[in-house]
């Protein structure tokens, strides 16, 4: 088990960013990893793959990748499938489930293609101890990962369990929570990591809702390990050492500091700003990060000391900001920062002018999928990240502010000439 082939897929613009995030958390001793489309590619010990998924805030999962062959019908995925010692990985007594994706594979049924994958695990089995193991789609103790191209098949043996932005902490959520994946790479895009002399003073997120980025921001800026409060799938394999697990807990722990760097959250929906501190203490790091509740459009910068701020604010819906709007009801109902206005495109533009008056010398950042963000907001982009959030593309818009009063037109806000970043 020193020598595993790891494949830690993530969501399409994060690849760089978990390249060195990888590179990291293996160092002193030099990873052999590349970055790829959808991943990064990873060759480590057991021991280094309980690191990642202990450690690591970007990847969906940690699969350690057993067989890459080429295929031409369903019966070479049963073959190669029966052929893999599934018998070294898990025991007959124990569950499992298929996972299986594709791109451009010319098979007329995923589904039926991993009926034959299960047949092909539980028929080794049967054949080798006499009892098939049970197969639970819902709570399975071993999870297989089956990815078709046009000619090729790779499986896979997940180490993780459920997905890693499941960090344990969050009970209470809004409508459309931040996945914890998505919030740890705007903070990687914006420079917020362990190094606190190279990232911003402060962060603030106006539109916290749950408190996804502010608590994903301050367990960086405490050295806590995302994966310290879970279990994972690799505990329920056979070459698992509960000693050498604990030993990395242990270390883990140890790394743990006080917070120096300021972190803030507000939102109008005073209910959202408790769910967010529930999680925040569930997490460990309620005392490192202030919450309150409040309009965006008026809540004046948290520090006299310039810094980042960082929203994901929610689309595809009427923004109606309740302190402004009277609208105590919406507040009271849980939902997310909303504007006064009847489009995002005035309350962007209230934002915007907001920030040039209070906020002279911070950088804002804003993850959304509206490409024309900037002209509405009558602001130039000074960058620009590419960052999926689920299926919907989205950039990451830096915005340098400097006091002033805006454009009257916004077309002359607009930067053609920008690029993706």
């Amino acid at each position: 088990m020193n020598s595993l082939n790891l494949f830690l897929p993530c969501a399409a613009g994060v690849e760089g960013f978990l390249l060195d995030e990888v590179q990291r958390i293996l160092a002193p001793l030099p990873a052999q990893s590349t970055s790829q489309r959808g991943g990064v590619q990873v060759v480590a010990s057991w021991r280094e793959m309980m690191k990642l998924n202990l450690h690591a805030r970007l990847p969906q999962r940690v699969l350690i990748q057993l067989r890459h062959e080429p295929y031409k019908s369903e019966e070479d995925i049963y073959s190669l499938a029966n052929a893999l010692p599934w018998e070294l990985w898990f025991t007959e007594r124990q569950s499992f489930k298929i996972e299986i994706t594709a791109q451009y594979s010319p098979l007329k049924s995923l589904n039926f293609a991993a009926l034959r994958v299960k047949d092909a695990v539980a028929d080794r089995f049967r054949e080798r101890t006499g009892v098939r193991p049970d197969v639970d789609v819902r709570w399975p103790a071993v999870r297989i990962y089956v990815h078709l191209t046009q000619d090729t098949q790779t499986l896979s043996i997940d180490t993780s369990g459920e997905p890693l932005f499941k960090r344990g902490w969050r009970m209470d959520k809004g409508e459309a929570p931040l996945k914890e994946t998505l919030a740890a790479a705007m903070l990687a895009a914006v420079g917020w990591n362990e190094n606190r002399e190279e990232g911003p003073a402060s962060l603030y997120d106006p539109c916290c809702g749950s408190g996804t980025i502010a608590i994903e921001a301050a367990q960086i800026e405490c050295a806590m390990a995302p994966g310290i409060l879970r279990r994972f799938g690799f505990e329920n394999l056979l070459p698992h050492q509960a000693h050498a697990w604990e030993d990395l807990k242990a270390q883990a722990k140890a790394r743990e500091r006080a917070p120096k760097r300021s972190i803030y959250g507000s939102d109008v929906s005073f209910r959202m700003v408790d769910f967010a501190q529930n999680n925040a203490e569930r997490a460990g790091v309620s005392s490192a990060i202030e919450f309150r509740g409040g309009d965006a459009l008026q809540r004046m910068p948290p520090t006299e000391v310039p810094g980042v701020l960082l929203l994901n604010p929610p689309y595809d819906e009427r923004i109606q900001i309740a302190g402004v709007a009277g609208s105590q009801a919406m507040a009271r109902s849980g939902a997310r920062e909303r504007a006064q206005t009847d489009n995002d495109e005035d309350f962007f533009v209230q934002l915007a002018s907001h920030w040039k008056k209070n906020f002279s010398s911070w950088t804002a950042w804003i993850l959304t999928p509206n490409l024309k963000l900037p002209g509405h907001m009558r602001l130039k982009e000074s960058r620009r990240v590419p960052l999926w959030n689920g299926p919907i593309e989205c950039r990451l818009f830096r915005f340098d502010m400097v006091k002033g009063k805006l454009k009257p037109d916004a077309q002359e806000a607009l930067t053609p000439g920008a690029q993706d970043q």
